[in-house]
């Protein structure tokens, strides 16, 4: 649940991959906080179930830059602004690395790092004018460690964490911070690893569990916030101890 204590009134806001997991509670709680959200997904389906619950949607594949720059085209055209971007939309196509065929990798470089990058560069123009902006890139443990099976995720996810700190170099003199979060919460691709193993990833946790996607929000809309406005570059680990 979105608190009370973030106001979000008067921006905009885009999340990707918010057709459902922690994309969905992210939109969630920026409608709740007063921004006018926008809730991507290239899944039909999922973007209708989000527009159900009173959502702003769009059907987008950020993996296409065509489709990327039409869906920034007609939020700022809507609502004049553009001021907070959370990267989130993601897949997975797990293999050991030697088995890992062109079309899996591509697929997984194309959405996590391709859409990241996509989304961001096609907002770069009205943060600038604005001179103010938010970019909240979700990365992941596996981009810093790396994960057996998991070579193709693991290079996008280490690649968003290069691309945040390069932009929020670049984009810094403009007012507009970007940083990452680390997340580790219990979402569909968690629900897709085998029982046994994800019981073991669970025993790694010092917190002893995974999220709730909506435990997530809050990191999120700090980064978001005015408050955080001298935060740029970071990478911030929600994920119960993990990564220490």
């Amino acid at each position: 649940m979105a608190n009370v204590e973030f106001n979000f009134t008067g921006r905009t806001a885009i999340v990707t991959g918010a057709g459902r997991g922690i994309g969905l509670e992210l939109a969630k709680f920026f409608h709740a906080a007063g921004a006018d959200v926008f809730a991507l997904d290239r899944d039909e389906s999922a973007v209708a179930n989000a527009a159900e619950g009173g959502l702003r949607t769009r059907v987008v594949d950020v993996a296409d830059t065509g489709s990327v720059d039409a869906a920034v085209a007609a939020i700022v055209a809507d609502t004049g602004r553009v001021d907070i971007v959370v990267n989130n939309a993601g897949l997975l196509r797990d293999s050991v690395s030697w088995k890992i065929s062109d079309e899996d990798w591509e697929s997984v470089l194309a959405v996590h790092a391709g859409g990241t990058f996509r989304l961001t560069r096609a907002c770069t123009p009205h943060f600038r004018a604005q001179r103010h902006g938010r970019v909240i890139n979700v990365t992941s443990y596996t981009g810093l460690h790396g994960n057996f099976g998991q070579a193709n995720y693991a290079t996008a996810k280490a690649g968003i964490i290069g691309f945040t700190k390069t932009t929020a170099k670049e984009l810094a003199n403009f007012g507009v911070t970007v940083n990452a979060i680390s997340p580790n919460a219990a979402t569909r691709m968690i629900d897709s690893m085998p029982e046994d193993r994800r019981a073991e990833v669970a025993a790694q946790i010092p917190l002893g569990r995974f999220a709730a996607p909506a435990e997530i929000t809050h990191a999120v809309g700090f980064l978001a916030s005015e408050e955080a406005g001298y935060i740029t570059g970071v990478v911030l680990p929600v994920d119960g101890g993990l990564a220490m």
